[in-house]
């Protein structure tokens, strides 16, 4: 190997200019591609005469196949979460839902449809588009209200 193919490579889309701006995008994260980067950057600025631990390059690895997985199993449960809602929205047609209006007090209505256009589904009341998570209770349409407790009776 000679010196000018380690420096053409730490030269290329691996150079500490292009990691740092990879690494600059999400401070957050660090995402597959700055991992390769600096791993490279690495391997190719290392000592010859002392390479880099085996032992090291593997628990480096092992961790970006981590990271990876935690990575799928998060998107994962972000579109599981988001197709249960839909499902919850569209299980509401035709019941009954109370909500707090726009002037604070309490509304019921039965809703009539259900819209994915948002983050958050929406359901329709009326004229009322509400969000999923603004429904306080939900009851069957065909259910009535309960009664009234009954008032004891005064002492004579």
């Amino acid at each position: 190997m000679s010196i000018e193919t380690i420096t053409s490579a730490s030269s290329g889309m691996y150079s500490p200019a292009a990691v740092e701006a990879s690494a600059k995008k999400d401070n957050a994260t660090l995402d597959k591609q700055a991992f390769l980067g600096l791993l490279i950057a690495q391997l190719s600025n290392q000592d010859p005469s002392s390479p880099m631990d085996s032992d090291s390059l593997m628990t480096q690895t092992t961790q970006m196949a981590s990271m990876e997985a935690l990575t799928e199993l998060s998107t994962t449960q972000r579109e599981s979460f988001a197709l249960q809602m839909r499902a919850n929205a569209a299980a509401l047609v035709g019941q009954q839902v109370s909500y707090t209006g726009a002037d604070g007090k309490t509304v019921s209505g039965v809703v009539a449809g259900v819209s994915y256009a948002g983050s958050v589904p929406t359901v329709t009341v009326g004229e009322d588009e509400i969000p999923l998570d603004a429904i306080a209770s939900i009851r069957s349409a065909s259910t009535p209200p309960a009664p009234a407790a009954p008032a004891a009776p005064a002492a004579s």
